[in-house]
């Protein structure tokens, strides 16, 4: 009986420490890590709460229905130093009233970014290149990058490119859940093959000259391939995972990754549970989501009014249907594999919150610091962790400035 109390203290004592450390040093270390590296994440969708008339981006809105997951106080909480702020559009028809009526509704959600900094310039500011983020940090603000997700609203204007460049935008996800006019989309399952249209391959080529990034989330295989022929600049993936890890087509394969590394590119980690790792079945769920799409139309063409009123229902379906979440350390192992395969310096991290991110551990921006802690737990090191949290990030957005032609 002795002995087998002995055993049970010296497991106790041997599970106590990670990497020969005590579970309270490795919190102090990584809390001191995350206090100094300049943290970005690539991609959000809390503009579409700043089209709400009730939410207030300058508090903490933790407590509010529909759980939004970003805001400039949880930012601060969570040492969240810059965030990528998505104009999203969603797919609409590819006629010259859908592309017109996209292109209003985006100069839109750009005027409400816009806005948002200009009445609260005491919290946070638009940042336009590296050098903004890192300024704005030393003030003590919040760092706002800009990214179009979904071309769509491009329509087939080339000129469209320099005009969203010149409202801030930095980076274009090509294309969202269906085709369009550059491309062909990972989830659509119609000619998913054809890849880069010629108007697409135009996209590509005037962003490399006015050095804004190329994002090939949400692209298909063939897109992806073609962007990498034709970009004269490293590219991102702005929110997207290992499909090694989760048989997903909106995450990269194997070969995928290799070619973003030799491109000099980046994936920036989705943490996304469905992305992350492949749900269980739910068919009451799968029910009531398929119900809301036909109710609104597959989420195309909707008013201002029906999107509130899409959003709230979505909301409410999520509560009646809760998303079963993955945990922070299923996203390390994620970040494992990228790293493994892709190289140090080409992985980050891009959230997807309020865009249906987060998991258990790091559920919106004010847990961020989570996902350090894991880090440092499997071993890396101050460096490595910079380079994930936004030193491979800006690195890229650099070398894409330097390679323009303006």
């Amino acid at each position: 009986m002795r002995r087998h109390f002995f055993l049970i203290l010296l497991i106790l004592a041997l599970t106590s420490v990670v990497n020969g450390q005590k579970p309270e040093a490795l919190k102090r270390k990584a809390a001191r890590i995350h206090s100094k590296v300049f943290t970005v994440d690539s991609h959000t969708d809390t503009p579409l709460n700043l089209m709400d008339k009730g939410f207030d981006v300058s508090v903490d809105n933790s407590a509010l229905p529909g759980r939004t997951k970003v805001d400039f106080a949880r930012m601060k909480k969570g040492g969240l130093d810059a965030a990528f702020f998505a104009v999203f559009i969603s797919q609409g028809a590819r006629t010259h009233g859908g592309t017109q009526k996209a292109e209003i509704q985006a100069l839109q959600i750009f005027d409400s970014i816009h806005s948002v900094l200009h009445r609260y310039h005491s919290l946070a500011g638009l940042a336009t290149k590296p050098e903004d983020g890192y300024r704005l940090e030393k003030q003590g603000k919040r760092a706002i990058f800009i990214g179009v997700e979904n071309g769509y609203p491009l329509g087939i204007n080339i000129n469209n490119v320099k005009r969203f460049y010149d409202l801030g935008a930095r980076y274009i996800t090509l294309c969202h859940t269906k085709n369009n006019d550059i491309c062909t989309s990972s989830t659509d399952t119609n000619n998913t093959r054809k890849g880069l249209t010629a108007f697409g391959r135009q996209v590509v080529a005037e962003m490399n000259r006015i050095g804004m990034m190329v994002d090939v989330s949400h692209i298909s295989d063939k897109s992806f391939y073609d962007v990498l022929e034709v970009t004269r600049a490293p590219v991102i993936a702005s929110h997207s995972c290992a499909r090694a890890l989760c048989d997903n087509p909106r995450n990269l394969t194997d070969d995928m990754l290799r070619a973003l590394s030799s491109n000099g590119g980046v994936i920036q980690m989705c943490i996304l549970s469905d992305y992350v790792k492949t749900p269980p079945p739910n068919p009451a769920r799968d029910s009531a989501r398929s119900a809301l799409r036909e109710k609104y139309r597959n989420f195309e063409d909707l008013t201002e009014q029906e999107w509130q009123e899409a959003r709230a229902d979505w909301s409410k379906m999520n509560e009646l249907y809760p998303q079963p979440l993955v945990t922070v350390q299923e996203v390390c192992d994620h970040i494992d594999h990228l790293v493994k395969v892709a190289g140090i310096d080409h992985v980050g991290i891009g959230t997807d919150f309020d865009g249906g991110g987060g998991v258990i551990g790091c559920n919106d921006a004010g847990e961020m610091g989570n996902i350090t802690l894991e880090l440092v737990k499997r071993g890396y090191s101050a460096k490595q962790i910079w380079k994930i949290w936004g030193g491979n990030l800006m690195r890229v957005m650099k070398e894409v400035t330097d390679k323009a032609e303006i």
